[in-house]
C-alpha cells in the first residue's frame, strides 16, 4: 500500500489565551448572549416539530397495527375451525424446528472446524439449512399470527 504524499490538514488549531481577547469578549457579549438565545430558541423549535412529527408517525403506526389486529380478529371469528386448525398446525411444526434445530447445531458443533477452515463447506451448510429455516420460520410465524388469541383492544 503507497502513501500519498498529500499534507492533511491540521487536527489541531492554536487558541488565543492573552487577556485581549477576554477584554473584546466583555465588550461583545451582549450581543453574543442574544445570538446564544437565539439559537437555544431555533434548536427548541426545531425539537418541539420533531416532537410533533414523531407523535404524526406513532399515532399513524398505531392506527395501522390496530386496523390489521381488528382485520385479524375479524377473519378468526369467520373462520373459528380453521383458526384452531392453524394453532395445531403450529404446535406440531414448533415440533419439527425443534427437531430441525437440534439435527443442525449438532452438524454445527461436529463441523467446527471444517466450517470455519473452509468456504465451500460453509457455503454448503447455508444452501442446505439456510433456505429451509428460513422458509420453516416464515411459515410458523403465519400460523401463530393466524391462530392467536386476539389482543384485547383498548
Amino acid at each position: 500500500m503507497s502513501h500519498d504524499s498529500h499534507p492533511s490538514p491540521a487536527l489541531f488549531t492554536q487558541v488565543d489565551i492573552t487577556a485581549g481577547t477576554q477584554l473584546s469578549r466583555s465588550q461583545n457579549g451582549g450581543e453574543s448572549a442574544d445570538e446564544q438565545v437565539g439559537l437555544l430558541r431555533s434548536i427548541l423549535a426545531a425539537q418541539d416539530r420533531q416532537n410533533e412529527l414523531m407523535e404524526e408517525l406513532v399515532n399513524q403506526l398505531g392506527s395501522a397495527q390496530r386496523q390489521r389486529a381488528q382485520e385479524l380478529g375479524q377473519w378468526k371469528q369467520a373462520n373459528p375451525e380453521l383458526a384452531r386448525n392453524c394453532r395445531t398446525a403450529a404446535e406440531a411444526l414448533s415440533q419439527v424446528q425443534v427437531e430441525f434445530l437440534q439435527g443442525m447445531t449438532t452438524e454445527i458443533n461436529e463441523n467446527a472446524e471444517a466450517l470455519m477452515d473452509g468456504e465451500f463447506v460453509l457455503n454448503e451448510f447455508v444452501d442446505r439449512f439456510g433456505p429451509r429455516l428460513a422458509h420453516l420460520n416464515g411459515v410458523l410465524q403465519i400460523l401463530a399470527q393466524l391462530s392467536s388469541t386476539p389482543a384485547p383492544t383498548s
